[in-house]
């Protein structure tokens, strides 16, 4: 599948600093080690309705990362799937009358236009679900004998992996609770332990389905990114990235799955916080979701976008107002008419304070304060401005000129 285009990025004088990354599964932040070339896995969207803030914040977040790994000289691999196959795209396609890959195709060029209009870098391996189930069968073949058949359908045994439960650190109730609300099944008859996730789907009638070693059917959604994140990245890999509604059960199955063939997976998570609208959580049911496409048709500035999701720390639930959008977009214009400027204080300073900031858990309100206190300060140094433009442009992803 085809991703987006991706943006130029100004190259910056020195060299940024490693980055320090908060871990779910610790519960601590740390010092990301990688190699020459940073690995990141970072879970794509369900095409079945437009790109939401909710989801736009995700991206961001992790093109952060994305920058200040390239900012320190690593070339970065980072791979994203789209899961094109999935109860929720049915359950849309059958309401509107529309085919389900048609609704699956429109939604997922939305999707990449509105991360081509956040500059948001593109990942280097883009793959649907559907294009990855010769992988995704391949990968349930390799976890037997921990998968068992309940009717037809394939299941996965999560106490065939020592440690299950070592993502999310959740007690058994509230692992429970999620997996109910977020897709799962825990009061199937059958299973063998309510947790256990499907990984195939023997087909249905009316549904799509692909031949499989398992018979027809289609596979689960933690099996999918399982296999795509092996395939495209190996493992371990740096960082598996999402919002923080996936840590459990999606990012703790996807690891299991992983575990159970190849003994590892990410070496750390990272999970962004939700976005709400005026007091309350962005959902479909509350018909409060704020679309990218809807600022882009309303002649809102892409960067003004950037900065009021930047303006709060990516792991914080956050809320968007329409007093969050102006704030920035005054931001916005104050930076603009400083590097219009002929001159201005230092930038050297600014640039290392940026990369400090980012360097400390992408610490991006800490970045945007530097910049504000430097648009805010006169000074004579000539060649202040562009640096500063281009410090915004290659860290922050933020256009000013």
């Amino acid at each position: 599948m085809r991703a987006w285009s991706s943006v130029d990025v100004p190259a910056l004088p020195g060299r940024g600093l490693p980055v320090r990354l908060h871990d779910t599964a610790t519960g601590a932040a740390g010092p990301l080690e990688p190699g020459p070339t940073a690995t990141m896995y970072v879970c794509g969207i369900t095409p079945y309705d437009a790109t939401h803030l909710g989801h736009a914040a995700t991206y961001v977040a992790f093109d952060l990362l994305n920058r200040a790994w390239r900012d320190a000289g690593h070339n970065v691999r980072y791979v994203q799937n789209i899961t094109d196959i999935d109860d929720p795209l049915l359950e849309r396609a059958t309401e509107t009358g529309q085919d389900w890959r048609e609704l699956a195709d429109e939604e997922t060029r939305l999707f990449t236009e509105d991360m081509a209009w956040l500059r948001v870098l593109p990942p280097s391996a883009y793959v649907g679900a559907v294009e990855a189930i010769p992988l995704i069968t391949r990968l349930i073949l390799r976890m037997e004998p921990s998968v068992y058949e309940v009717d037809g359908d394939l299941y996965f045994s999560v106490r065939s992996d020592p440690a299950f439960g070592a993502v999310s650190r959740l007690p058994e109730d509230q692992m429970r609770a999620l997996f109910a609300e977020r897709g799962g099944d825990p009061d199937r008859p059958g299973k063998k332990d309510p947790l256990d996730p499907l990984v195939w789907l023997k087909a249905r009638p009316g549904e799509p389905s692909w031949d499989s070693p398992f018979g027809a059917g289609r596979p689960g959604w933690h099996v999918e990114c399982a296999a795509i994140a092996m395939e495209y990245l190996g493992v371990p890999f740096d960082v598996q990235g999402g919002g923080n509604d996936l840590i459990f059960p999606h990012h703790e199955m996807s690891a299991s799955h992983a575990h159970v063939v190849a003994g590892a997976f990410a070496t750390r998570y990272a999970h962004a916080g939700m976005v709400g609208l005026d007091g309350e959580k962005m959902s479909k049911s509350l018909g409060n979701l704020v679309f990218v496409s809807r600022l882009r048709a309303d002649g809102v500035d892409p960067a003004a976008v950037r900065l009021a999701l930047l303006s709060g720390h990516y792991r914080a639930d956050r809320e968007w107002t329409d007093g969050v959008l102006a704030t920035a977009t005054d931001r916005l214009a104050a930076w603009r008419a400083a590097v219009a400027r002929p001159a201005g204080p230092d930038a050297a300073a600014v640039l290392a304070e940026v990369r400090d900031r980012l360097a400390d858990d992408l610490d991006s309100p800490g970045a945007l304060a530097a910049i504000d206190r430097w648009a805010a300060t006169p000074g004579d140094d000539t060649e202040a401005p562009a640096l500063v433009a281009a410090t915004a442009d290659a860290l922050l992803g933020v256009a000013l000129r």
